[in-house]
């Protein structure tokens, strides 16, 4: 597939899939947003990608959602009825929600390599991921508070679970900068980096040790582990004795087990 927005290669099962508007500090316009839901859910089906690794070309991560967007969505002095504009604005958040929430149903594990900002719409966008790694001059704003509006499209239901409902708190009313080690000590982020260049090649070696598990094993954990955050440990165990009933005599098992006695790395299909 073309894409306009982000630049995808993949190497060693890894998909190296980045924001791609360096000029516009990778912030996300109409068609960015759309691709991004598109590009996970290529990802998704394409078996050469095992783990995804998202990052941002030029200075910065991801600023959030175009200004120039953001004006425009609130606009739709076409439709007369209130109760009908409002209707659509609630369509466009619905929209948006769903292209960030494509993060989160691509099976393949998707890991956040933040380099400098990350605001507004770039904080819903890695909340989704699975794991964060950043650089220390990384910074981490909910810039909405300060453009009088409710983050609406993710990070108030997701952060809260990664990092704490208190400092959750402080960051969505204050708006102030997170930066690179803070992010790190509150487990916004799993490391911070001293450089972006030491960032993307640890972060690329991590991304191709998972590449190399078995992908129907990693897509389950990953199944699980989300299915955990939502649910009780009493919900979660049942359907975990569903789940493997149904997946745990795999080719994958044998496989594991055959490399182990033979010394050998397992070699696992897609």
């Amino acid at each position: 597939m073309e894409f306009h927005s982000f630049s995808l290669e993949i190497r060693n099962h890894v998909a190296h899939l980045n924001f791609n508007r360096p000029e516009k500090s990778n912030s996300l316009h109409e068609e960015a947003w759309k691709e991004m839901k598109a590009v996970f859910e290529h990802l998704d089906d394409n078996p050469e990608a095992r783990v995804v690794v998202l990052g941002g070309e030029g200075k910065n991560f991801c600023a959030g959602i175009d200004l120039s967007m953001l004006m425009d969505v609130s606009k739709h002095d076409h439709i007369k009825c209130e109760g009908r504009k409002r209707e659509e604005m609630r369509k466009v958040i619905y929209h948006l929600q769903d292209c960030i929430t494509a993060i989160e149903k691509c099976r393949k594990p998707v890991i956040a390599a933040v380099h400098r900002a990350c605001i507004g719409g770039g904080v819903d966008i890695v909340s989704a991921c699975d794991i964060r790694y950043c650089t220390d001059d990384a910074y981490f704003c909910i810039k909405e508070v300060d453009m009088g509006l409710v983050a609406d499209i993710g990070t108030m239901q997701r952060l809260p679970k990664v990092i704490g409902a208190g400092m959750m708190a402080e960051m969505a009313y204050t708006g102030r900068n997170v930066y690179g080690p803070e992010a790190k000590e509150i487990g916004l982020s799993n490391k911070s980096y001293a450089s972006k260049e030491e960032m993307d090649a640890g972060v690329t070696e991590i991304a191709e040790t998972i590449a190399a598990k078995s992908p129907l094993v990693i897509r389950g954990t990953k199944e699980m582990l989300l299915y955990t955050r939502d649910h009780t440990v009493d919900e979660s165990l049942r359907y975990m004795g569903t789940f493997n009933a149904a997946y745990l005599m795999s080719d994958d098992l044998k496989e594991s087990f055959m490399a182990q006695m033979a010394k050998k790395k397992p070699n696992y299909q897609n």
